[in-house]
């Protein structure tokens, strides 16, 4: 899958076990997720367009890796468990949270990853300094919260399935936005969630996202 990635794409994807990766995140070993998986592919549908994201899902948080996740992963901070189904294909933006993300691989999919510390003083990113990574169906994988990611990107016809866990309360509506039109505060969408949009992602600007990635909304192929 990943040699025919990079056949028909015109930069590098590398795999998230390669050691390019590791300034972004880690594999997460040790957690059993295949109770999650199977409920993700018992439960969940991909739509036929774009993506759906479910924030919580009460079924998935009372299965039994979550209490261990939640207690030795996080150290007993609050955590939800939800999903990101769809068949994006496109950069789009970037968003990143105060606390790592575990997204766990139902299905092969693709992940376009950035840094914090590449943001310009002025909330701007350049696409080109983005890196896309393959992550394989069953991987679990940590992105740390220094890590700008989005949807993920699928590698098939039928869509992508991602189980995402983060800090409770992540993706929620904030009480309150802030009235600064400069600094990080102008990316805080919602709570925990920082993001920078492509200006031609129209649900992204629709919310009010900065529209601060320069650069083409680059298309990945598979």
């Amino acid at each position: 899958m990943l040699d025919r990635l990079n056949e028909v794409n015109d930069i590098k994807i590398t795999s998230v076990f390669d050691e390019e990766f590791k300034t972004y995140g880690n594999i997460v070993k040790d957690y059993d997720f295949s109770e999650m998986i199977k409920y993700m592919e018992d439960n969940t549908d991909i739509p036929e367009n774009g993506n759906v994201y479910v924030a919580s899902v009460p079924e998935m948080e009372k299965l039994g890796v979550v209490a261990d996740v939640q207690g030795f992963f996080y150290g007993d901070m609050p955590i939800q468990v939800g999903y990101c189904n769809g068949r994006n294909t496109t950069y789009n933006g970037f968003e990143y949270h105060k606390g790592s993300e575990i997204n766990v691989a139902v299905t092969d999919f693709m992940l376009v990853l950035g840094h914090t510390w590449e943001i310009a003083d002025d909330n701007t990113y350049k696409v080109e300094d983005a890196r896309v990574f393959f992550v394989p169906k069953g991987t679990a994988i940590e992105m740390f919260q220094t890590t700008l990611h989005l949807s993920p990107i699928r590698v098939c016809d039928e869509g992508f399935k991602g189980i995402v866990i983060l800090p409770r309360g992540t993706n929620t509506p904030l009480d309150r936005k802030s009235s600064k039109e400069t600094g990080e505060e102008r990316l805080l969408l919602q709570r925990n969630k920082w993001v920078i949009s492509h200006p031609e992602r129209e649900p992204l600007m629709k919310q009010g996202a900065f529209p601060g990635l320069i650069g083409e909304n680059k298309e990945l192929k598979y």
